[in-house]
C-alpha cells in the first residue's frame, strides 16, 4: 500500500531528490543538483513510497508569507503515472498547508499539467514564464478553508483574543493559531517582525511563541472539559537546536503531555508537564519542556 509522508532518512531523501532531478530536470540536460534550491531546509518535503520503499511521488510546499505558501517540484515516477498519485500528493500537500495557517496557495504549472490543478480548483491566471527557455509555465491559485471544526474554531479565536488582550506582545508577534483538533496545536507568528539581525528567528521570540503554545494547549483542554483555573507558568527550559530561516511555528502533541485535570474537580490545583517543539520546515528547531500550573478557583 502507498504511503504519503514526509521523508525520513538519507536514503529516502536521495532518491526523493533524484525522482525530482529524472522527472523535472534531466530531460532538458540540466546536471544532478540542479533540482535543489535554497529553500530546502524552510521547506515541506512529502513522498509517496510504496511497500518497497520505492518513491513513486514528490512534492515541495513552502510558506512564502504568515498566510500564503506555494506547492513546487511536484513529480511522479512514469512507471507510476495514471494512479492518482499526483492527486493524493496534493491533497497532502494541501492539507499540510491548512495546518500551517495557508489560506492562500500558488502555483506555477507546466503547460500540460494545467487541467491537471483546474480539477483540482485552482484558478488559472495566465502565462507565468518559461523554464530553460522552453517549458512554459502558467500562474495558478487556490483558497483554502480552516481544517477546524466550528467548535474548535470558536475556542481559539477565545484564546486568541485573550492573548491579545492581556499580553500585547502576542499581538504585535501575531501569534496565531492555525490548527486544533484535541490532539494536536499548531501556532505561528509574522516572520518579518521576528527577525534578528542574522535574518533568523530572534530566540525571545521562539521562547514566547513556545510559552504561549504551551499555556494554550492547557487552555484548551480546560474548555474542552468544562473546568476552570488560572494557568501559571511555573517551570521552563528551552534549547535551540539550530537557527529558523522560514516562518516557524510551533506544535504540542497530545503524547507530549502528562498530567491530571480531574484533581480540578475536587478544588484541587494541577500540574501539566509538556512539551513545545519550535519548527523550520519539518525539521525541529527548539525544544521547549514546560510545567505549567493550574489554580483551582476559589470555592
Amino acid at each position: 500500500m502507498n504511503v504519503c509522508r514526509s521523508p525520513k532518512t538519507t536514503l529516502e531523501f536521495e532518491q526523493y531528490y533524484k525522482l525530482r532531478w529524472q522527472v523535472l530536470r534531466q530531460p532538458w540536460g540540466q546536471a544532478l543538483g540542479s533540482e535543489r534550491d535554497s529553500l530546502e531546509q524552510e521547506s515541506f518535503h512529502r513522498i509517496i513510497i510504496d511497500e518497497n520503499n520505492q518513491v513513486l511521488a514528490v512534492g515541495r510546499l513552502e510558506k512564502s508569507g504568515q498566510f500564503t505558501g506555494q506547492i513546487r517540484f511536484m513529480a511522479v515516477s512514469e512507471v507510476a503515472q495514471g494512479q492518482g498519485l499526483g492527486q493524493q500528493m496534493m491533497k497532502a500537500l494541501e492539507f499540510e498547508a491548512q495546518k500551517l495557517g495557508i489560506t492562500d496557495l500558488t502555483l506555477n504549472a507546466r503547460e500540460n499539467a494545467v487541467a491537471f490543478y483546474q480539477r483540482l480548483g485552482y484558478t488559472l491566471h495566465g502565462f507565468s514564464h518559461r523554464l530553460f527557455d522552453q517549458i512554459k509555465h502558467f500562474s495558478m491559485s487556490k483558497t483554502l478553508v480552516p481544517c477546524d471544526n466550528y467548535y474548535q474554531q470558536q475556542s481559539s479565536m477565545a484564546l486568541q483574543k485573550i492573548w491579545y488582550e492581556t499580553i500585547p506582545l502576542s499581538k504585535a508577534m501575531n501569534i496565531q493559531i492555525s490548527y486544533f483538533d484535541g490532539k494536536e496545536l499548531i501556532t505561528h507568528c509574522n516572520s518579518s517582525f521576528n527577525k534578528n539581525l542574522h535574518n533568523t528567528m530572534f530566540a525571545g521570540s521562539i521562547y514566547t511563541l513556545a510559552t504561549l503554545s504551551g499555556w494554550g494547549w492547557v487552555y484548551l483542554q480546560l474548555q474542552h472539559l468544562q473546568l476552570k483555573g488560572d494557568i501559571v507558568l511555573a517551570n521552563a527550559n528551552i534549547e535551540y537546536h539550530k537557527p529558523i530561516t522560514g516562518l516557524g511555528y510551533a506544535k504540542v502533541k497530545a503524547e507530549s503531555v502528562s498530567g491530571d485535570f480531574t484533581r480540578l474537580k475536587q478544588g484541587e490545583n494541577a500540574r501539566i508537564k509538556l512539551t513545545v517543539y519550535i519548527y523550520n520546515g519539518n525539521e525541529i528547531a527548539a525544544t521547549f519542556t514546560g510545567s505549567y500550573a493550574v489554580l483551582a478557583p476559589n470555592p
